[in-house]
């Protein structure tokens, strides 16, 4: 998507390390524009898979997700990461390391909002290690749900979150993908 990749060169920060400061339009403040393009153009590659949830993670993924669920006319359902007095004791929980962080986050979903016969797209901000997505698929088999794809709105090919998430024999797709980010450069596929 030729307007995200001129985005991200204008406004995107190559921090080093793998890590690409995405805030003035994704992470922090959402470019509402961009956003609802991006959700369409995810949309419109899932929209023959029949998804009938959207699973993300808190709280960078909402934004998109929440495109892609008014484009496909589906609810959001997103993983917490900090436990609230509202959720029922038997949630599914998965502990994941975060990059940005440093440290590990839980992702917490409670169990009413995914139910065996759903039909799954999750969706998130960034594919990097695929960590995070992988996590959140686990919860959906441990819901008896059905996973029906992996969306992103950006991908750095260069950390391997392909290759980890293939296993689950689902289609993979990414608004843009990036394959390196060596000095000051960000070199898309």
């Amino acid at each position: 998507m030729k307007e995200l990749k001129e985005k991200i060169l204008a406004e995107g920060k190559n921090m080093g390390g793998g890590i690409l400061n995405v805030n003035s339009f994704l992470n922090h403040q959402v470019d509402c524009e961009l956003m609802v393009h991006i959700g369409q153009e995810l949309a419109e590659r899932f929209a023959s898979d029949n998804a009938n949830k959207i699973l993300t993670a808190e709280i960078s993924g909402i934004a998109p997700a929440l495109e892609v669920g008014v484009a496909l006319g589906v609810p959001v359902v997103f993983a917490r990461k900090i436990w609230s007095v509202t959720m029922p004791k038997n949630c599914h929980v998965r502990m994941v390391p975060s990059h940005t962080k440093g440290t590990m986050v839980q992702l917490i979903v409670a169990p009413d909002f995914l139910n065996k016969g759903d039909r799954v797209l999750i969706i998130d901000d960034f594919l990097a290690t695929g960590r995070t997505i992988e996590a959140l698929a686990h919860i959906v088999g441990e819901s008896d749900a059905d996973l029906v794809g992996f969306g992103a709105v950006i991908e750095k090919a260069f950390e391997g979150g392909r290759a980890r998430l293939a296993a689950f024999n689902v289609p993979i797709e990414s608004v843009v993908i990036i394959e390196s980010m060596e000095g000051d450069k960000i070199v898309f596929r």
